[in-house]
């Protein structure tokens, strides 16, 4: 009986180191499985961020050239603004000159006929009209002459270059004579007006 017990104790214990090593084998092949899977996985992950990496550089290629192609083009608007500017500025002269040429061509033929005019009020009528028409041209291109004489004396428009006592004490602070005219040109100062000021 002790025989058929050792046998069955011997016997039973190499089927527990069997049933031991198959779940060993096991455990490294699922080990295994997962070291590929998640090498699978690594690779496949690599591969999206270098795509996604790939496709960034494109963009940024492109807007790099996008960037300068606009940058180009500014350039190009700066420098044809510029060169319209100059020529607008030339043509506006030309345009001022060619319109005082016929004034001048007036007055030359007053002085002509101021010379051998025997009439003098004659004269002064014909140079009234060739300023009339100067000024009438000078409006045209938005000049105009400032009423100074009895206006509030403002700095802002009036030069003052002298101070004479005030006739009446309501006139302290203003124009009492404008040695000088000023003028504008739309809303903006083209010269100061050269007045004296009551005190």
């Amino acid at each position: 009986m002790s025989k058929n017990k050792e046998s069955q104790k011997h016997d039973s214990k190499p089927e527990s180191n069997e049933t031991q090593a198959e779940p060993e084998i096991a455990d490294i092949l699922d080990t295994e499985g997962a070291e590929n899977a998640e090498e699978v996985s690594t690779e496949a992950e690599n591969a999206q961020l270098q795509e996604e990496l790939e496709a960034a550089r494109n963009e940024i290629e492109k807007e790099k050239k996008e960037y300068l192609f606009l940058m180009a083009e500014f350039d190009n608007f700066r420098k044809r603004t510029m060169r319209e500017k100059s020529e607008i500025m030339r043509n506006a002269g030309e345009s001022i000159l060619n319109g005082l040429l016929p004034i001048v061509d007036d007055f030359e033929r007053a002085l002509v006929a101021a010379k051998q005019a025997t009439d003098a009020q004659a004269v002064v009528e014909g140079v009234d009209m060739i300023y009339q028409k100067l000024v009438k041209f000078l409006e045209s291109k938005g000049v105009k002459a400032m009423d100074s004489t009895g206006a509030d004396f403002n700095p802002d428009l009036h030069e003052a270059i002298a101070t004479i006592p005030a006739p009446a004490p309501e006139q302290k602070g203003k124009v009492l004579d404008t040695t000088q005219k000023g003028y504008m040109l739309n809303d903006k100062v083209l010269r100061h007006a050269k007045v004296a000021v009551g005190e």
